[in-house]
């Protein structure tokens, strides 16, 4: 796996290194020894699917807070989503900024995404599903989340109007530092 490190401390996009064949190819999209090696959370507790009917659906931006804190490994593993995180580390020299990725299941990019962060994404494609390896269990006590529009980030979202967003994701309160 080729691991690239992001702007924000911690993060990274990671790419399978496919061996191929007449077949097709073989890859690992997870190694634990090689997530220690570049100082990452290697636990995985759980494993999630989020499938997506319509383009434009935005999920987001959601994380746990202490101390249920968790770390993301995201694939979209059919369709593609514009994906982003943002660092919530109060001590960070990254706090508050925000980075994006497109993730399709043609690139068959990865995003790591540490403790700390908040995520999200919105679906580019219809029938979109995307893959989440987590590092600690789903606990409703600590789950919290940003508005997707919040103005303390300014994210810029590929798509605007007719976004479709729950209830939930439409309801969290503007960001307190």
């Amino acid at each position: 796996m080729k691991f690239t490190k992001l702007s924000l401390e911690g993060a990274y996009i990671i790419e399978i290194e496919p061996f191929n064949d007449e077949r097709g190819f073989f890859a690992r999209s997870w190694c634990q020894k090689e997530f220690k090696e570049h100082g990452l959370d290697a636990r995985l507790v759980q494993c999630n699917i989020s499938f997506n009917k319509h383009r434009g659906t935005l999920r987001g931006m959601h994380y746990q807070s202490k101390p249920q804190e968790e770390a993301k490994l995201i694939r979209c593993t059919r369709g593609s989503i514009y994906d982003v995180i943002i660092d919530l580390r109060q001590d960070s020299k990254t706090y508050k900024k925000w980075v994006s990725i497109e993730l399709d299941s043609i690139n068959r990019k990865m995003i790591y995404v540490p403790e700390g962060f908040a995520h999200g994404f919105v679906t580019l494609e219809d029938n979109t599903e995307v893959f989440y390896q987590v590092s600690e269990f789903y606990n409703p006590k600590y789950y919290k989340g940003i508005r997707w529009n919040d103005q303390s980030f300014n994210i810029q979202w590929p798509i605007n109007e007719n976004l479709i967003i729950s209830k939930q994701d439409k309801s969290w309160e503007d960001f307190k530092c």
